[in-house]
């Protein structure tokens, strides 16, 4: 297809392909002549993986060229290049806390993986968030320790092993694994919220509706 076509096709303005293109995060078409190239259903999927990056991730150009040099790496492998994709669209943490005080609760978030065995990276993002959210709690005088949390993880561990990773597709395109997994986190979070505030009000009704 021309790269009208690619337009018309993925929704992307001709003039931010062309950038995309300069900037080589779109891999280049098949010279047909001196000023026209052909694309394929490839360009395509790379386009949506953009978009999904952009509008759903929120993530910055610089952040989304990391995504995709991982993906072409054909050194990495599936895990390591969907955990560059989570960890670019992971929230950056704000430390208002003292420098003992923010050591105390990334220990103890630290230790929360730990005991529940998981594998994951010392440098993965989620434990900065997950320090900030044990430190906040702690400061309301609210349970903050493992045991406290425990239901959450084990919720936690169940949705994404029973639901959200079998939405990953392992037979088709490293891109549409890493969109998979971008939206599903995005949006899954959000369904997720959604669906505990609900139960909140229910239970409330239930509970203390008649009091």
């Amino acid at each position: 297809m021309r790269i009208s076509e690619l337009s018309a096709a993925s929704g992307v303005p001709i003039p931010t392909i062309k950038y995309y293109l300069r900037e080589g995060m779109l891999p280049a078409g098949e010279q047909t002549s001196a000023t026209r190239a052909r694309y394929g259903e490839e360009h395509v999927r790379r386009l949506r993986l953009i978009r999904a990056l952009l509008e759903v991730g929120r993530l910055p150009i610089a952040a989304i060229g990391k995504v995709l040099a991982a993906i072409d790496d054909p050194d990495l492998n599936l895990h390591h290049v969907l955990g560059v994709a989570q960890y670019a669209i992971a929230p950056a943490v704000e430390q208002h806390a003292s420098d003992e005080e923010w050591a105390r609760a990334r220990a103890d978030a630290d230790a929360m993986i730990d005991d529940l065995g998981w594998e994951v990276d010392p440098g993965a993002p989620a434990r900065d968030e997950l320090a900030q959210a044990v430190l906040t709690l702690g400061r309301l005088g609210m349970p903050a320790d493992g045991q406290a949390l425990r239901p959450y993880a084990d919720a936690a561990m169940r949705l994404v092993t029973e639901h959200e990773i079998g939405t990953i597709p392992l037979d088709g395109s490293r891109e549409a694994a890493v969109e998979a997994m971008v939206l599903g986190t995005v949006l899954h979070s959000r369904v997720l919220d959604i669906m505990r505030r609900l139960a909140h009000e229910s239970v409330s009704a239930r509970v203390f509706g008649a009091m």
